[in-house]
């Protein structure tokens, strides 16, 4: 036994002030032997290709800039097309049955009641927020070319001033134009 061992304090149940490791270490309860000499490390076999392509062309590699900013619409489900009637699963209008009308840019559907059928207006859904059903609606005479995702977008409002905002009294209603009541 060695002369004088080194004690551990308890600190919380379950926790010592040294670890298990480091106080066998210092008490000498097992043997340490420091083995010696360099590694010997075998040197890496390279070999050559079996083949070779007939014309060296470098891939040209995407660039993060243009994968960013790459606008990709979402691949429509092919039960979806103009004139189908859709259930919708979520949203103000959640178990309405409405009538597609065609895909936006942005990938999101054109939906409508038709607003005086059902009180559903022109409304943009995700495909993944409805069921297609096998009823299709003949919308041959519909034309839609003004509708696009910039008719639903929001118009920003100027920035007020700070004072303008500690002061201010009440926010007045947003003012829908008449072209979207009578679309």
């Amino acid at each position: 036994m060695p002369a004088s061992k080194t004690a551990n304090v308890v600190l919380a149940r379950g926790i010592n002030a040294i670890s298990r490791n480091s106080l066998s270490k210092k008490n000498g309860r097992g043997k340490m032997i420091k083995k010696g000499g360099e590694k010997k490390v075998a040197a890496k076999k390279v070999s050559a290709k079996k083949w070779y392509p007939a014309d060296y062309i470098p891939k040209p590699l995407p660039s993060a800039k243009t994968k960013r900013n790459s606008v990709k619409t979402a691949k429509l489900r092919k039960s979806i097309t103009p004139g189908t009637v859709l259930i919708l699963l979520s949203g103000r209008f959640r178990g309405k049955r409405v009538v597609f009308l065609k895909q936006l840019a942005s990938g999101l559907l054109l939906v409508t009641g038709p607003y005086k059928v059902n009180g559903v207006p022109l409304r943009r859904v995700n495909q993944s927020y409805v069921i297609a059903t096998s009823t299709k609606v003949n919308i041959e005479g519909v034309a839609l070319p003004a509708i696009d995702d910039a008719y639903f977008a929001k118009e920003k409002a100027a920035k007020k001033s700070k004072e303008e905002q500690f002061f201010a009294q009440s926010s007045a209603a947003p003012v829908i134009p008449e072209q979207r009541k009578k679309d």
